[in-house]
């Protein structure tokens, strides 16, 4: 039982995964499709920044000569602090056709090609 709790943080990685995978499949509102995207893409960010993490590792600062520290990298941060800001430019830049789509459509739902007159 403790291993499970352990390992608490990729059951969140899990069901934030489905989550917004599940709003990404089954939501026609092209704006409830972007908050999935935004969901799923933090469940990523979730599962990065957990796999970085080293029991027992510090901050790779060297202060007194001893090397025989265990240092965590600081890359699972650097990529992920990269990955947020590309993640909400892309997010304000989805938001943004969408207001262009529902000025020329006037409506923001998905049109499936059942649905179309032809």
């Amino acid at each position: 039982m403790s291993q499970i709790l352990n390992l608490s943080h990729y059951w969140v990685f899990v069901l934030l995964l489905m989550i917004g995978f599940y709003a990404v499949l089954t939501r026609t509102n092209l704006v409830k499709k972007l908050l999935g995207l935004a969901i799923f893409q933090s469940a990523v960010f979730l599962l990065f920044i957990s796999m970085g993490k080293i029991d027992g590792g510090t901050a790779p600062i060297i202060l007194n000569d001893d090397w025989s520290q265990t240092f965590s990298s600081p890359l699972p941060q650097v990529l992920i602090l990269t990955a947020i800001v590309v993640g909400i430019s892309t997010l304000a830049l989805g938001l943004a056709i969408v207001v262009r789509i529902k000025e020329a459509y006037g409506r923001i739902d998905d049109i499936d090609a059942s649905s179309s007159e032809n």
